[in-house]
């Protein structure tokens, strides 16, 4: 199956670089940007895998898989110009390349290529994506106003059911609809990539403050520079720890971005030794955990065993 998949991989990339063309050498240019800087295409993936729960066309697959990860790749146009980010998988953003408006423009564009792909697909795709579309826009509105009155930790993990986890799951979903899967096990697929898809972002955010190397993809520590409220800060700032470290950790923690390189280097440190960070490795576990179990709906194929290897890919990665 390794073969099948590497090949369906393939495929899926092509389909988006064709999508992602422009008659304007610019639109071209700018569309490619994030293309071209690579990425894991971990929702392709899904859409590949989980088409084998029924009978996968290899064109509807490819298409399938295009929209996802052009819808991802929109999204990260747009994230970047909310977050003011200048790098994105080590190389300029768009923001910082050509500019805020140009960049959300780019981002729309691929939003449109995939929507085109999606009517290849038939009207519950087209819906579905649409759907998947609110529910971004949703978690992305909620990240900006804040938790307001909610518990800032369940605030979070639910910005984060909806900003990462809805894609995911619609990936898992979409691959299996194309494919002729029926209800109940598009359910099960669907509560499967939504939870390894919030497992999958909680475990970016412990290698930002576990990891020595690089990771996660940045610089360990830039979500503390940059006083992004991730689960293990918000379980330290909860803590009610009376010792020592604990009580340094939340002093720092209050701050907001650390700028400070020796109190950015303190904070990364306790971080590191704390209560706080083992709570969320278990948090990760648990839902790692929660999607292996969705798979127990699901025949015992291989493509099965290979979305079980994920759940232990993601756990292991947080540790």
């Amino acid at each position: 199956m390794e073969s099948e998949v590497t090949a369906a991989l393939v495929r899926v990339e092509d389909r988006i670089v064709e999508a992602v063309d422009s008659a304007d050498p610019f639109v071209a240019e700018a569309a490619r940007h994030l293309l071209d800087a690579g990425g894991k295409r971990f929702r392709p993936l899904l859409v590949i895998l989980t088409g084998y729960f029924g009978k996968p066309d290899p064109d509807r697959i490819a298409d399938a898989g295009a929209v996802m990860e052009l819808t991802h790749l929109a999204t990260l146009y747009h994230d970047d110009v909310m977050d003011e980010a200048k790098l994105r998988r080590s190389a300029p953003s768009a923001n910082a390349r050509w500019g805020n408006s140009l960049a959300i423009l780019v981002g729309d564009y691929l939003f449109a290529r995939a929507a085109e792909l999606a009517a290849n697909l038939g009207t519950e795709a087209v819906k579905l994506q649409a759907q998947t579309f609110a529910r971004l826009v949703h978690g992305q509105i909620a990240e900006t106003i804040g938790p307001r009155e909610a518990d800032p930790i369940d605030h979070h993990l639910r910005v984060l059911a909806e900003k990462t986890g809805s894609l995911i799951a619609t990936s898992a979903r979409l691959g299996g609809m194309v494919s002729g899967v029926e209800e109940p096990l598009l359910g099960a697929l669907s509560e499967y990539g939504e939870t390894i898809g919030i497992a999958f972002q909680l475990s970016d955010d412990l290698l930002d403050i576990a990891s020595e190397s690089a990771q996660s993809g940045k610089t360990p520590g830039t979500d503390l520079r940059e006083g992004v409220p991730t689960l293990p800060v918000l379980y330290a700032l909860a803590d009610e720890d009376a010792s020592p470290d604990a009580q340094r950790l939340r002093e720092i923690l209050a701050l907001g971005p650390l700028t400070d390189d020796a109190l950015h280097a303190e904070a990364l440190g306790l971080l590191r030794d704390s209560a706080a960070l083992k709570r969320a490795r278990q948090t990760v576990h648990g839902y790692a955990d929660r999607a292996r179990d969705a798979l127990t709906a699901l025949p015992d194929l291989p493509a099965r065993t290979a979305l079980a290897g994920l759940c232990d890919v993601v756990a292991d990665r947080s540790s």
